[in-house]
């Protein structure tokens, strides 16, 4: 048997190619159960590269017209084609991957960038309406470990997102905020440096606070500590 690969044929190197942020593919897609929102998500990014519009976007009827995208959803969704698709995009607004904005009895859709809010919104003059978030719920969840890389450090790629994964498994979300915090204030952007202090908490227990010391921390220092004075009574 020769070593020829069976179906398509493959992509010419010259073929263009669609920018979509590694943070989606670190933070998002894990996230994502619907495979409405996984496909409405993907082809907003791939039309969006495409359009023709200025400042781009994506209108709601060029997605409907599409022909790709409705063979895709139906292949892969139940229900209504058109169905799936706006019950895709509407996942994907409310979980933050795409901006929202009406205009004219149209509805635009763009990814969610700083530059392309600030595009949709000074089309308001022609009047684009962009749609705002809800506001957060009361008592929502600190940032988690991703969030915070990005909001203080930078994009995510593959083997910063395995790493974040596994800090986040293995030490306490105050630890880990606090260590953020620590290394912004002392202007150590990076993650090696903000590992170094989880690590040395690890050890030595945590030091940006002495009084209302977190049980779970005290817990997780106390039982680091006695697996390392076991590996050494066994050595």
């Amino acid at each position: 048997m020769g070593g020829r690969v069976s179906g398509a044929e493959g992509f010419p190197n010259s073929a263009a190619g669609t920018v979509i942020p590694n943070a989606f593919f670190a933070r998002v897609l894990p996230e994502i159960t619907d495979p409405a929102e996984l496909i409405a998500s993907a082809y907003v990014f791939f039309a969006f590269g495409n359009s023709s519009h200025r400042p781009r976007f994506v209108t709601l009827g060029e997605l409907e017209a599409d022909a790709g995208l409705a063979r895709t959803l139906g292949n892969l969704c139940d229900g209504a084609i058109a169905d799936s698709l706006r019950h895709g995009l509407e996942l994907a607004v409310q979980r933050g991957t795409l901006l929202r904005a009406t205009a004219n009895g149209d509805v635009l859709f763009a990814p969610n960038m700083p530059a392309n809010r600030r595009a949709l919104e000074r089309l308001a003059a022609e009047g684009v309406t962009l749609e705002e978030p809800l506001p957060p719920a009361e008592g929502e969840p600190a940032p988690n470990i991703y969030t915070l890389y990005e909001q203080n450090i930078g994009g995510i790629t593959p083997l910063i997102a395995e790493d974040l994964r596994e800090a986040e498994q293995r030490y306490p979300p105050e630890w880990v905020r606090e260590a953020f915090r620590e290394a912004a204030e002392l202007n150590k952007r990076n993650w090696r440096y903000i590992r170094r202090i989880l690590e040395r908490w690890e050890i030595e227990g945590p030091n940006y606070a002495t009084d209302g010391r977190d049980p779970e921390a005290d817990w997780l220092a106390q039982r680091y500590s006695a697996g390392k004075r076991g590996s050494r009574t066994r050595a």
